[in-house]
């Protein structure tokens, strides 16, 4: 993964571990949903939002939609590079683009889109993303847009 225009990708970086592969060594399936889960967060705390302080603040990301295609298997022991690309900004809403790749290979595991929204933590109803997340987050959209035109 390179960088273009200034901007630098995120990935997220992880290792298959026994606990996340089933009795032929190979990843079960819905692991890669959590490893996407975690590089969404680490996106937040790369922009310096922690989960735990949105949280503190009553404000949660929960999934409203997720879709996944998986191409081939990670096992016991790969490193993974899991990105989370912007893909779209609303009011209460954000749209990531994710692959789940091999570092060794570069090779396509998983690729998913995930529709996350910005919930009350006390019930749960939507809410307007905070202006500095929301900030950050249009800077990454438009410039993470853009590379994934070229």
């Amino acid at each position: 993964m390179h960088a273009q225009n200034g901007v630098q990708p995120f990935a997220y970086r992880c290792r298959v571990y026994f606990e996340d592969t089933d009795a032929g060594g190979i990843v079960y399936y819905v692991n890669y949903l959590k490893f996407m889960e975690r590089a969404r967060t680490e996106r937040l705390r790369d922009l310096g939002f922690a989960q735990s302080t949105l949280a503190g603040e009553g404000l949660l990301f929960v999934v409203h939609s997720s879709e996944a295609r998986y191409h081939a298997p990670a096992r016991l022991d790969d490193e993974l590079l899991v990105s989370a690309q912007v893909m779209e900004l609303n009011r209460a809403s954000l749209r990531f683009r994710q692959q789940v790749r091999r570092a060794t290979d570069d090779a396509l595991l998983c690729e998913g889109q995930f529709l996350v929204a910005c919930v009350r933590a006390d019930n749960l109803k939507p809410r307007a993303i905070p202006e500095a997340l929301r900030a950050a987050f249009a800077g990454l959209s438009d410039a993470e847009t853009a590379k994934a035109g070229e």
